[in-house]
């Protein structure tokens, strides 16, 4: 790999750098998404495709700020009432019209979808009460319990057309299949691009899993027309093959060049590179309910995860500062709690989380495992910046302080759903906050699941703790800023505490391209057409 990339950046001393062509894109993705299904699994790269194709009630800027899109207002009745007001003339790519009914369609569909990942966007239709339509250009939601953040989280549910399937008259009727009587669009149907009908700014021409997804320009699209004509997003998990088609030509930009090769590209000015902070915090999840565990081995077949003194001398035994300067090359920040410190809701100043290795053994010793024991650490390796490297660096520091740490990293296709299976121990996550404040990592992995309160969908470890879960519903359901500010605050408190989650740092999200575009960062991590323009 190494032979291959010298020779690539020594063929494009000799390139002359090509402006690009205002009629197509080429991007290179260092995560491939695992679906064109839009309510296939709440995961960065499946939203980003999402948002080309299709478009929510509302969307984020970069820095996630919530605007109008199919909605063009909203309002609410102080309680559990919203009214949304939607946008006139607007189509499908298909041609037909966009109406109440395929909102009430969609949000049907994301509760009757049996190809999901887990959860995916029940969490936000599943407190939905009742979705009426008075009339073709209004859409009132009655939340079963209050929900602040509805215009943040309907954002998030793309709007798929009613047209794909049979129905009588469509309501928000889950008990009885929302008045549809054929078969609900599945996962087959989006990917090979017969179900793939949305409003966004581009169409679907080709989804290859693999090899390339292949976009065309939707003219029609109710925003005006975006400059490319056609766009393709080629998945490279390398960084180094990435860095090298960038340079040789083949790519007019690229995801998450590695942190090392800034330099080497800032200096070039055929290139230009943008760094982005992001909210993603990148975690390790603990199974501290079952006993034993799957992938920990310790006398008696006990679970030493149970012990919260093991869980934090594990905490302990990380040097993050060390992960971020060596293995991020500094783009990346430490993570002492699980959201940038200054957003909504977070703790002003969280305690550090201080490498003492000393300390861990100690507390190994005081929770009665002074020679250690025996875990498998799971991860993805082609999702996350570094994810493998960043597995293999905490086994050893486990290793360093007793605990003998093997690491079984992997596809991310095969491991999210293991995950969702609950088929690990300790297993890496990441998150990145789709509200821009704390409850939306609090309200999905540390909380006891709770299907009809549409928290815990995420709680693979079985972490309960009934104080946490108190000040988590009441602050999800309270609509005074300052007051639900301070519930999240007291209930991040308590989930660091109780050490079922290891934070281990923020990412920063990194895009190199050609010097005659001009990209926009996003804090979300998404990766869209949308956010590059040619420079002049």
């Amino acid at each position: 790999m190494r032979t291959s990339l010298s020779a690539a950046l020594l063929a494009s001393v000799c390139l002359v750098s090509l402006p690009a062509s205002a009629q197509s894109l080429r991007i290179a993705l260092g995560s491939e998404p695992t679906a064109v299904d839009p309510h296939y699994h709440d995961l960065t790269p499946n939203n980003a495709l999402a948002q080309h194709i299709f478009d929510g009630l509302t969307r984020q800027d970069e820095q996630q700020k919530v605007l109008p899109a199919l909605a063009t207002s909203w309002e609410n009745d102080g309680k559990n009432k919203w009214t949304f007001k939607l946008r006139d003339g607007v189509t499908f790519s298909n041609g037909k019209p966009f109406t109440a009914d395929d909102v009430i369609f969609t949000f049907c569909r994301t509760l009757k979808n049996e190809t999901k990942i887990t959860g995916s966007f029940a969490d936000v239709t599943g407190n939905f009460a009742s979705v009426t339509a008075p009339d073709a250009r209004t859409i009132v939601i009655e939340t079963k319990n209050p929900e602040p953040l509805l215009p943040n989280l309907v954002g998030t549910v793309a709007i798929i057309s009613s047209s794909l399937a049979k129905f009588d008259k469509l309501s928000f009727d889950v008990a009885n299949n929302c008045g549809v009587t054929g078969e609900w669009p599945a996962l087959t149907a989006f990917n090979d691009g017969s179900a793939a009908i949305g409003t966004g700014p581009y169409k679907l021409k080709s989804y290859v899993r693999g090899s390339a997804i292949e976009l065309e320009r939707n003219d029609s699209h109710w925003g005006g027309k975006e400059p490319w004509a056609s766009v393709r997003f080629v998945p490279v998990t390398n960084a180094g093959p990435r860095l090298a088609g960038l340079l040789a030509g083949d790519y007019d930009m690229i995801e998450n060049p590695a942190a090392r090769d800034l330099g080497r590209i800032s200096n070039d000015k055929r290139f230009a590179t943008v760094i982005t902070p992001s909210t993603r915090v990148i975690y390790f999840q603990l199974d501290v309910a079952r006993e034993p565990s799957p992938f920990v081995k310790a006398e008696g077949d006990k679970n030493p995860l149970k012990d919260v003194r093991v869980r934090r001398a594990m905490s302990m035994a990380i040097d993050r500062d060390a992960i971020v300067k060596r293995l991020m090359d500094g783009a990346a920040q430490p993570a002492y709690q699980f959201l940038p410190t200054g957003m909504f809701g977070t703790l002003p100043n969280p305690p550090v989380i201080k490498y003492d290795p000393a300390g861990a053994k100690k507390l190994l010793a005081e929770a009665g495992y002074p020679n250690g024991f025996q875990v498998t650490l799971s991860s993805t390796n082609d999702r996350y910046i570094n994810d493998g490297q960043i597995t293999q660096a905490v086994a050893q520091y486990l290793t360093q302080v007793g605990i003998k740490t093997d690491v079984d990293a992997m596809t991310r296709a095969i491991y999210f759903p293991r995950r969702a299976k609950k088929e690990f121990s300790v297993a890496l996550g990441g998150w990145g906050s789709a509200t821009g404040e704390a409850a939306s990592f609090l309200r999905q992995w540390p909380a006891t699941p709770d299907d009809a309160k549409t928290i815990g969908g995420s709680n693979y470890g079985g972490w309960q703790d009934a104080e946490f879960d108190k000040l988590i519903r009441e602050a999800i359901q309270t609509l005074d800023d300052s007051k639900r500010a301070e519930l999240l605050q007291k209930a991040g408190a308590r989930a660091l505490e109780g050490a079922a989650f290891i934070p281990l740092h923020f990412e920063s999200t990194i895009w190199a391209s050609k010097a005659d575009l001009k990209v926009t960062g996003r804090a979300d991590q998404f990766t869209l057409a949308m956010s590059v323009k040619p420079a002049k």
